[in-house]
């Protein structure tokens, strides 16, 4: 038996993509006869159906279906194997996979990325931005080396991903200038309820935290007078900018703005106890990687860099102002 190559593999998971013959031989820049010899000679080979051709279609069949869930783990393995190769060369080459939330891959991740290339010039690094939610699955799915995001890890992914604390961001409560608190300042608790608000989409990191905060402060969230809801922190504070409403948002996304004068923070009191202390938004955020995947010696050294620059001490003031544990 000559047995199935890598190459045969690569066309049938193509072809399983796209169930078109012509399609998955544009994608791999090879014939279309190529493609249907490879599937033809694996149907051959092991006596199987793995597409029913229906017509001028193709549907997968049970043998695909298999052969579809073991290939790709086949392709991922042989893939993190050639990665760690190449990385016996002292990290001279290499590819890092990162994926990371909007925030922290806009504004505090660059930084980061940049020192981390000042020591590792010849590394290529992949960063893909998403939503917090989208992160955390890539990262479930091995998509991602490692990801970072500020918002919780479902508990249906905790036993999957492993995650720990390497850095921190305010939200801050924010108006335009045409808006009344421009001119206040502060509001109390009380008052967050007496205003428009423009706000993320729940699979944001930042969403989840303002409603957190929200929730802590004793305030539903049906409470509030929410007019947009946007998928991004930039639509948000563009919308609030030339606007009436509030906004919940990283303090990291609006620090020009605020420079500036056209927006302004606003500080919260919390008059609940009668002492008027002031009300802070800290979130933290969260290095996840797989439990149990393999773990390149790259994905490793760069861990190590965001371990080393939170233990500056810039991010203790956590403790003091929100509940980071996840149990």
């Amino acid at each position: 038996m000559a047995g199935m190559t890598l190459e045969q593999l690569k066309i049938f998971l193509a072809v399983a993509q796209h169930l078109h013959f012509t399609r998955a031989a544009e994608e791999l820049y090879i014939t279309q006869p190529a493609v249907s010899a490879a599937i033809h000679n694996l149907e051959q080979e092991y006596g199987v159906k793995l597409f029913h051709r229906i017509g001028r279609h193709i549907e997968i069949a049970e043998a695909g279906k298999l052969l579809q869930v073991e290939a790709q783990k086949i392709l991922d393995q042989v893939s993190l194997t050639e990665r760690g190769l190449r990385e016996l060369n002292n990290l001279q080459r290499g590819e890092l996979k990162l994926g990371t939330s909007l925030t922290i891959g806009n504004y505090w991740l660059p930084s980061k990325i940049s020192e981390f290339k000042s020591q590792y010039p010849g590394i290529q690094i992949d960063c893909t931005l998403a939503n917090a939610e989208t992160i955390c699955v890539g990262t479930a799915m091995g998509q991602f080396d490692l990801g970072l995001v500020e918002g919780d890890v479902k508990p249906a992914l905790q036993n999957t991903l492993e995650y720990e604390i390497v850095g921190s961001d305010r939200l801050q409560i924010v108006v335009g200038q045409k808006h009344p608190w421009f001119e206040w300042g502060e509001v109390d608790l009380s008052q967050l309820t007496q205003t428009p608000w423009v706000m993320r989409v729940r699979e944001s990191g930042t969403q989840q935290r303002f409603e957190e905060a929200l929730q802590n402060w004793g305030i539903n969230l049906s409470e509030l007078n929410i007019i947009l809801v946007f998928t991004s922190g930039e639509m948000a504070k563009a919308a609030i900018e030339n606007g009436v409403g509030a906004t919940g948002i990283s303090e990291l996304m609006v620090k020009k703005e605020i420079q500036l004068g056209t927006l302004r923070a606003i500080r919260v009191i919390d008059n609940r106890e009668g002492n008027g202390a002031i009300a802070e938004i800290v979130r933290p955020f969260f290095k996840l990687k797989h439990r149990q995947r393999f773990q390149t010696a790259l994905s490793k050294v760069f861990e190590q860099m965001l371990i080393s620059s939170m233990l500056d001490g810039s991010y203790q003031h956590l403790s003091k102002s929100v509940n980071i544990s996840q149990n």
